[in-house]
């Protein structure tokens, strides 16, 4: 992006440098529009249409630091207002550039014109136009890529901070089995411990994978009738032997027969980590109710837990990768972080969503709501196959 910025901004400089050079020998006393400011200064003819289809913020200032032409993004982000040029930093810049006539590069942060984004981050690049002391300055955003790129690395830190635990503590048991050859009782124990390690690195790697097959937000590859009963029953049937282990109770209600069209296996994998993690969250001897209902052209499946809740300050955070309310509690349930974050995109993916409802000590509902299949929710009953219901 950076790159292809400069190369640009390369490429624009030298064209309005030989536009200005024409104006200049041809008519140097022709003048232009001024895009509605009255400067008393001309810009050359051409120099108004090259600026008008960048896709960046271009102004070019005269002598007097005064806006001869600005494009329609320097006003939108706020760089330019009436003839004057607003960000001090770029002004400090075409003031270095008209006394010394050498192109500068930099980056600025400005105050953020778009809703909940305190700053704007531009790549700049300023050059002296002509002889009369006008200047050129091209901003181009790039608040998003640099985003994305902190999200990158946070992403690759975590994963490396996920996998070095049970590889480590994996290392570690191994130089203890080791050194207790001689006592059968400690072997196996610690290899019971080395067992529960790689089952944690296996599910943080399965995770890894399918969240990096559904998260590019691509279409899925064949999507077809999914019948809820089934995927419910699917996912519940993977969940049972923890829920019995904290004598857990899982119950189904609401609608039966309803269909969605979509991914069967990717809906099998939200809901067996909605209820994983209900299961994970809530004490025992509790419920976890996993429930149905048609909406419209939707289809809602929400999944109630009677556990600890979700403080309000987290709550928009919850379906990051890797977030934890707790993080020690979260290790020690087992759990890799990157549950809720699938099942954001698995929603996604299926051109629906997934929405929370949580309250300390009250437990918590996740809901997926998905389109149904032709369009309305419609119940079909269990004798009707799915292919002849259509």
């Amino acid at each position: 992006m950076a790159m292809s910025f400069a190369a640009l901004a390369g490429f624009v400089v030298g064209a309005l440098a030989v536009l200005f050079y024409r104006n200049q020998i041809e008519a140097p006393n022709r003048a232009a529009a001024t895009d509605g400011v009255e400067t008393g200064a001309a810009l050359p003819q051409g120099v108004a249409s090259v600026l008008a289809v960048l896709p960046s913020s271009a102004v070019v200032l005269d002598a007097h630091d005064r806006v001869l032409r600005a494009s329609s993004a320097a006003r939108a982000f706020g760089l330019v207002k009436g003839d004057r040029l607003m960000a001090a930093e770029l002004l400090a810049l075409a003031r270095q550039v008209r006394r010394d006539g050498e192109i500068r590069e930099s980056e600025i942060d400005v105050a953020g014109h778009k809703f909940g984004q305190e700053t704007t981050n531009f790549a700049v690049r300023v050059a002296p136009l002509g002889s009369y002391g006008q200047v050129l300055v091209l901003a181009e955003d790039q608040t998003e890529r640099r985003r994305v790129e902190a999200v990158r690395r946070d992403f690759v830190a975590n994963v490396s901070h996920e996998l070095k635990t049970p590889v480590g503590a994996m290392s570690l048991l191994a130089e203890t089995i080791q050194d207790a050859a001689d006592d059968p009782e400690a072997v196996s124990r610690f290899a019971g411990r080395m067992q529960l390690e790689a089952a944690r690195l296996n599910y943080l790697i399965q995770d890894l994978i399918t969240l990096s097959r559904i998260q590019g937000a691509e279409p899925i590859p064949t999507p077809g009738q999914v019948s809820i009963d089934e995927a419910v029953q699917d996912a519940i049937d993977h969940c049972n032997t923890r829920a019995s282990a904290k004598d857990i109770t899982l119950v189904t209600g609401g609608t039966e027969g309803l269909r969605i069209w979509g991914d069967d296996e990717l809906l099998v994998t939200a809901l067996r980590n909605l209820i994983d993690n209900a299961v994970a969250y809530s004490p025992e001897h509790t419920r976890v109710v996993v429930s149905v209902r048609p909406a419209g052209d939707s289809v809602e499946i929400s999944v109630s837990d009677q556990g600890i809740g979700i403080p309000e300050e987290a709550l928009e955070r919850i379906f990051e990768r890797f977030f934890r309310v707790d993080a020690a509690r979260s290790r020690a349930t087992g759990g890799t972080g990157l549950g809720l974050a699938i099942v954001k995109h698995v929603a996604a993916a299926h051109a629906g969503e997934v929405s929370v409802w949580s309250k300390e000590g009250s437990g918590s509902t996740f809901t997926l709501r998905l389109p149904a299949f032709g369009g309305t929710a419609v119940a079909v009953p269990p004798s009707i196959p799915l292919e002849a219901a259509k």
